[in-house]
């Protein structure tokens, strides 16, 4: 598997179907986080998250036989909506296994798109999954674990690393690690001297305990605030990836979560689910020390956010 080159194929592959986002200079947030703020505004991306690299590009590497059978998906939201935004592009049916626990912005929005849904227990949506494709005789799209999406979430690195080639370090959140696995090859490839970090919730240290032990361990399944970042262990093609590629990963917990979107949706004006704020929430809680000079983007992975998620906010303190 060369990764990088199967990521530049991949930017070829999948650039009629999704657009370019923004990365962001935020002045704003630079006196609270005490460096040089950027994002990189994947909540802006078509379905409003990063999942529609990789979808998108494990899907139209299929052949037209295999996709007319149908695309199956195990998801907490965003990965099911980018699915079933490129099934119904794409002309064929989609079905997504999704937790009873996942935002119900998330499931209506993937319902609208025409996907037929299947509600499970968070522990057994792969399973109930690829017992859906095996019945069927579809094409399974995993959320990260498939070198497809790895290749096309790490789109989203050759962009960053073209946008603002100075930047001195990227904060990326991680559940499975398509995303980490793939953005962290890219900038390395493309920007030697970078450093990258991954965020996950302190309730899910699936990379932290896996990389001090130097093999992939499981972690009980557990509830957070970051709904998008529930992964038990990580992916078998991505933790190699994270092993190579990746500075450290930081464990982050809800509280700073909160802090993290308040304080993107009041000082910087951009609307992001708690999951996508983890990697300013990692600089909040002092995981990683920044200096003034140094330019840092976050990237901000998704923005499905509910009125009930912003409800939550009133209370914060910064």
């Amino acid at each position: 598997m060369n990764i990088i080159n199967d990521i530049k194929i991949a930017r070829q592959r999948i650039a009629p179907y999704i657009v370019q986002t923004p990365l962001i200079r935020l002045p704003s947030l630079d006196s609270f986080l005490g460096c040089r703020t950027y994002i990189k505004a994947e909540n802006m991306q078509i379905t409003g998250a990063f999942k529609i690299r990789g979808a998108m590009n494990k899907a139209v590497s299929l052949s037209p036989q295999e996709r007319a059978a149908g695309l199956v998906c195990a998801s907490s939201g965003n990965h099911g909506k980018a699915l079933a935004y490129t099934a119904k592009l794409l002309g064929t049916k989609a079905a997504v296994v999704i937790p009873y626990s996942a935002p119900e912005i998330k499931v209506k929005a993937i319902e609208a798109l025409g996907a037929e849904v299947i509600r499970s227990d968070l522990s057994e949506r792969f399973a109930v999954a690829e017992r859906i494709c095996a019945e069927r005789h579809a094409t399974l799209v995993p959320p990260f674990n498939d070198p497809y999406v790895i290749a096309g979430q790490g789109t989203a690195g050759l962009e960053i690393a073209e946008q603002e080639p100075e930047l001195d370090a990227v904060l990326v959140p991680v559940s499975g690690g398509g995303l980490l696995g793939g953005v962290s090859c890219a900038l390395k490839n493309m920007l030697p001297g970078i450093k990258v970090y991954g965020a996950e919730p302190e309730a899910l240290p699936r990379y932290s305990r896996s990389l001090h032990a130097g093999q992939i361990t499981r972690v009980p399944q557990q509830r957070s605030l970051a709904d998008a970042l529930l992964s038990q262990e990580p992916g078998s093609l991505c933790f190699p990836l994270v092993q190579q590629y990746v500075d450290e990963v930081f464990p982050v917990s809800d509280e700073y979560l909160l802090k993290a979107m308040k304080l993107l949706l009041t000082e910087g004006k951009i609307l992001a689910e708690p999951s996508s704020c983890i990697g300013i929430a990692a600089v909040l809680q002092g995981l990683l020390t920044v200096r003034p000079e140094e330019k840092v983007c976050f990237l901000v992975s998704g923005g499905s956010v509910g009125l009930s998620q912003l409800d939550q906010l009133k209370d914060v303190t910064l």
